[in-house]
């Protein structure tokens, strides 16, 4: 099956990505699924964990060529999910869980309708996902941060084609009910 994870920019999408990895029942089911992206690296990324970083000249070459299943340019870098990381986890048997926007999330259903979940994770409020959009972006211009709560209300409305949404107030309580959606429809 694959899983993926919707939700503004500040939901907590990640982190719940990231969280579930880390549980020892969920770990050996699943592949986390490592996006490209043309934005330079930040602080305490690294290569092949959080994102592959190439060029914007390798990205376009590999959309060309349709080894990039679905992708989006965001705030002017591109983003994407190479065709083979996800065939390969799929061949193995594996369960695939990603991060994508709603762009990215309308494709993969379409691509793989009968293996394909897709799960909405909302901000408690929007006034929340603007205090952590501006915590964790300190530094960045207020108009990026307008610009990610406008995309955040625009995302909000496309909630009815998910299979789930699920409301991040708490943090333990919101892995725990992703993990019982996992655990419901993956394939073990």
């Amino acid at each position: 099956m694959i899983f993926v994870l919707s939700g503004p920019s500040g939901s907590g999408k990640t982190t719940l990505r990231d969280l579930l990895l880390k549980d020892k029942a969920l770990r050996k089911l699943f592949v986390k699924s490592v996006s490209l992206t043309t934005r330079p690296m930040r602080t305490g990324e690294r290569e092949g964990r959080d994102y592959f970083f190439i060029n914007e000249a390798v990205f376009k070459n590999l959309r060309k060529n349709k080894r990039i299943l679905e992708w989006t340019k965001y705030l002017g870098y591109y983003y994407g999910t190479k065709k083979d990381l996800l065939e390969d986890g799929l061949s193995r048997g594996k369960n695939i869980l990603l991060c994508l926007d709603f762009k990215g999330a309308r494709r993969l259903k379409k691509l793989y309708p009968q293996e394909a979940v897709t799960i909405f994770i909302l901000p408690p409020s929007l006034e929340e996902l603007r205090k952590r959009i501006e915590k964790r972006s300190l530094g960045t211009k207020k108009q990026e941060v307008s610009r990610r709560m406008m995309r955040a209300a625009s995302e909000l409305k496309n909630i009815p084609e998910y299979d789930y949404a699920l409301k991040n107030i708490n943090l333990m309580q919101a892995v725990k009910r992703l993990k019982d959606i996992i655990l419901k429809n993956a394939i073990k």
